[in-house]
C-alpha cells in the first residue's frame, strides 16, 4: 500500500498542539515528530513513539487510517499527565 492517501490527515496531540489537517501523510508525520521531539519523554518512550511515527511506519500507518479511519497513541509526560496522540482521516473539502 503506498503511503500516500487520496484523503486529508488531521493530526492532534491533545493538551499540546491544536489540530491541523495535511494533505500527505508524510507532512502529517513529520508534524507529530517535530511536536513529540519537544516535548520531555523518558528516553524509552520517545524511542517507542520514534518508531510508531516514523518514515518507515508510514505504509502501516495508512493501512491503519484507510482500515479504521484513526490511529492512536499516547505520550506520557511523567507519571500524572497523559497526552492521546490523533491521527484522523479528514472529508476533503
Amino acid at each position: 500500500m503506498s503511503a500516500e492517501l487520496p484523503f486529508p490527515v488531521s493530526v492532534e496531540i491533545k493538551g499540546i498542539t491544536e489540530p491541523a489537517t495535511f494533505t500527505r501523510l508524510t507532512d502529517a508525520l513529520d508534524a507529530v515528530r517535530t511536536s513529540l521531539a519537544r516535548l520531555p519523554l523518558d528516553a524509552d518512550q520517545a524511542a517507542y513513539l520514534a518508531g510508531l511515527f516514523s518514515d518507515a511506519s508510514a505504509s502501516r500507518i495508512a493501512h491503519q487510517l484507510v482500515e479504521f479511519g484513526a490511529v492512536r497513541a499516547i505520550a506520557y509526560i511523567g507519571v500524572e499527565s497523559a497526552h492521546p496522540i490523533h491521527l484522523r482521516v479528514t472529508d476533503p473539502e
